[in-house]
């Protein structure tokens, strides 16, 4: 592993304040050293941190004890919070999108942990929002006027991950949801023909089997059928680079409809949910896509609700990097007393 990143510096950090955060995606695990902060500003310091590619591990057990290993035999972390795709099952983090099974006994009998928190990565990355600042982040859509209120969160990656922040005293909680799991809705003839060619694969067909890595290659394949071209990419990232070199006309068609797509979602979830103290969009897909999402139909679709186009025009849609925000959501969210703690040896469960 490239040497660790050093945020804060070790140096006047007490060792009882340490502990380990990590957010844990199907292509990528960020793990990070932090402490508490006093000051109120963020919940932890980072003081290390690196980013792993998951499928360079044989486990998430691997990753932390290279992480460990880097700190110098003089740190010594005994608590971890991890926030990952999935939920907990016995001993067992289960989600299909995660490169390998990820069992929390053998990440505490190897690393020594005593104390192992468990909450969902879009949990951590909404709870995180909390603490950006407008300079973080792109905005896609301003406001008229921004209120407070519920704040979605959501974004296309391995999968479609989405999370509500509701703002409360003495502090915010987290509302998680499955909403890629809503079933796709085309609001146009040519989603409705991709959807039909969609559905002859699999009895029921999601908005996260279009919105996300795996999805943009599903619109892909879809729209070589109906343009009548062979399909000539095999991975999401191919396509994307076709769609942003103009190299490929069905991947830059695949692209235009994704953004289209998510536009018409995302309004959805903002109505679901009174999202009134605005969106902040995530994932590892939209911050390289960024110039094409902003000139793509995604703001005609978000607006185009009928009667509810006045209230969405009172919510914000703010595009933002992924980076630590899931790890300093994990940690604040331990912090707070929010996430899981599955006990030694037991069929602690949780959806």
């Amino acid at each position: 592993m490239a040497e660790l990143a050093n945020q804060g510096g070790l140096k006047g950090a007490s060792q009882g304040a340490l502990f380990l955060a990590a957010d844990v995606g199907g292509t990528h695990a960020r793990i990070g050293l932090v402490s508490r902060r006093p000051d109120g500003a963020r919940p932890v310091t980072v003081l290390q941190y690196h980013r792993y590619a998951c499928a360079e591990w044989p486990s998430l057990t691997a990753v932390l004890k290279d992480f460990v290993s880097h700190l110098g035999a003089t740190v010594r972390v005994d608590q971890c919070a991890v926030a990952s795709a999935g939920y907990v099952l016995g001993d067992a983090i289960v989600n299909d999108n995660l490169p390998w099974p990820v069992s929390i006994r053998d990440i505490r009998d190897n690393l020594g942990i005593e104390r192992l928190a468990v909450v969902n990565d879009f949990e951590a990355v909404a709870y995180a929002t909390q603490f950006l600042v407008q300079a973080d982040t792109t905005p896609v859509i301003e406001a008229d006027s921004a209120g407070s209120g519920p704040v979605l969160v959501m974004g296309p990656g391995t999968g479609l991950g989405s999370a509500v922040l509701l703002p409360g005293k003495p502090h915010a909680t987290v509302l998680p949801t499955e909403a890629g799991q809503i079933a796709l809705s085309p609001g146009t003839d040519r989603e409705m023909e991709i959807l039909r060619l969609l559905a002859k694969d699999r009895p029921y067909v999601s908005f996260e089997h279009a919105l996300s890595g795996p999805g943009l290659l599903n619109l892909y394949r879809a729209l070589c059928l109906l343009r009548g071209q062979p399909v000539a990419l095999a991975k999401p990232s191919d396509v994307t680079r076709a769609a942003l070199e103009y190299s490929d006309e069905a991947a830059v068609e695949a692209l235009d409809v994704f953004c289209g797509l998510l536009g018409s979602f995302v309004g959805d979830l903002a109505l679901l949910y009174g999202a009134r103290g605005g969106v902040f969009l995530a994932g590892g897909i939209l911050p390289q896509i960024r110039e094409v999402l902003l000139a793509s139909s995604f703001r005609e679709r978000f607006f185009n609700k009928g009667v509810m186009r006045a209230f969405l025009q009172q919510v914000p849609v703010r595009l933002m990097e992924h980076g630590q925000l899931g790890v300093i959501g994990a940690a604040g969210m331990y912090l707070d007393g929010q996430t899981m703690h599955p006990p030694q040896g037991a069929a602690a469960q949780s959806s």
